[in-house]
């Protein structure tokens, strides 16, 4: 007797998604919009403002599409504690070492300096809040 296996016939109506967006969840959202401007140059794409959240969609001055960075505050004056079972958030950027000292002059924390990996070069940084964030280059 021989089986053989299919693929579930609801994979075949399944469209691919696209990646959207991440969310980091801060205490002071006008610090953080302003942070993640002079850092890494992104701008606020669009603003939602309700009763009890806010939030600020990031993107790259001029981009239409493609993943944003959202960052989204409860209005209620809840406290917040990071949990280690997330990694960071990557950007590429055009060279790591000067995007990691540039980040620790606008008030970022040293996570791991630049070092190569292969064929890029990496830095880790936290921003005010203690979000781990990940600058990334190819090499030359």
């Amino acid at each position: 007797m021989s089986e053989t296996a299919t693929a579930p016939a609801a994979a075949a109506t399944v469209s691919p998604a696209t990646y959207a967006f991440s969310k980091l969840i801060v205490s002071d959202l006008d610090g953080a919009v302003d942070f993640y401007g002079r850092v890494l140059g992104l701008v606020v794409a669009q603003s939602i403002d309700m009763d009890e959240i806010a939030e600020r969609i990031l993107g790259k001055p001029g981009q239409q599409g493609g993943a944003n960075l959202v960052l989204f505050q409860h209005k209620d004056g809840r406290k917040l504690t990071l949990g280690d079972a997330h990694g960071p958030v990557g950007f590429f950027v055009r060279d790591v070492d000067a995007s990691y000292a540039h980040a620790l002059s606008q008030g970022a924390k040293a996570q791991r300096e630049p070092f190569d990996a292969g064929t890029l070069r990496v830095a880790f940084i936290l921003d005010p809040e203690g979000h781990e964030i990940e600058l990334l280059s190819v090499k030359g």
